[in-house]
């Protein structure tokens, strides 16, 4: 965080905007002279209560794992670089998502990002830019970071698909079944110390399992050894104002999560 006071106003002032957007009530930028002091007591509180109130547990059950025909485990080779990753797999073709894509989707944020944001597709904005989460889903993702004073260009967002299933439908298990290796070596790639799932369909196949989204959240997972928390798309948000308000709850469980690394 830049230690201008001017910059750290304007970035409560977004964060609180953010925030009211999430369903919360008015809040009050403190004077100009307390804003850091503040910022450290609300993280101490936030980092404090949370912490202490969560276990990472593996809820994933054994029968409600998903079939190896349903989502068969295809093997890929280690690459050096998310650059060389992009290069060897950009052209794919191993699913007919290959020839109905206007752009191959990879990924944005920092290569070495502590914390990973994982969702299911790209749409029809994202096939058109190649890059994830740039509609209006992402465009409220954007507004999500904010509430936890985050930026995309400090996290890394990525989808398990990297092509855009026609109309927008659910992807199928053969396509993430050809995708996920993809995702598997950008996590290794990354190696990220938190991930967040964003969705049912992104959880599920992260965890490999058919258990529904409201059983999953508010509990801490696991994926490749990585603690996995999870949370609704934000596409969801948008048909379901209600959402707002749990997710800004999720969002205060995983950014005190992230302090804690610090």
């Amino acid at each position: 965080m830049t230690n201008k006071p001017r910059d750290v106003l304007q970035m409560f002032r977004q964060a609180l905007a953010a925030q009211m957007e999430m369903g919360l009530h008015e809040l009050i930028v403190p004077k100009l002279s307390s804003v850091e002091i503040e910022l450290k007591s609300q993280a101490d509180i936030i980092t404090g209560e949370i912490i202490r109130n969560q276990e990472v547990t593996m809820t994933a059950k054994k029968e409600n794992r998903l079939s190896q025909s349903a989502m068969p485990l295809f093997q890929e080779p280690s690459y050096n670089s998310l650059e060389e990753h992009y290069q060897a797999i950009c052209n794919c073709q191993l699913c007919p998502l290959g020839a109905t894509r206007t752009n191959f989707v990879y990924g944005v944020g920092d290569p070495k990002a502590d914390l990973m944001f994982i969702g299911e597709a790209p749409g029809a904005e994202e096939d058109r830019q190649g890059k994830p989460f740039v509609g209006k889903a992402g465009q409220l993702l954007d507004r999500i970071l904010a509430s936890i004073m985050m930026k995309r260009e400090e996290v890394y967002i990525c989808n398990i698909l990297k092509c855009r299933p026609p109309g927008n439908r659910d992807p199928q298990p053969d396509e993430m079944a050809r995708c996920f290796p993809h995702l598997r070596e950008q996590v290794r790639l990354i190696k990220p110390k938190l991930i967040c799932a964003l969705g049912r369909i992104a959880a599920q196949a992260l965890l490999q399992t058919t258990t529904p989204l409201g059983k999953l959240r508010n509990h801490w997972h696991e994926f490749e050894g990585v603690p996995l928390w999870i949370t609704y798309h934000p596409a969801a948000l948008l048909r379901f104002q209600s959402y707002k308000r749990d997710t800004w709850e999720d969002m205060k469980i995983l950014k005190a999560r992230y302090e804690a690394l610090k």
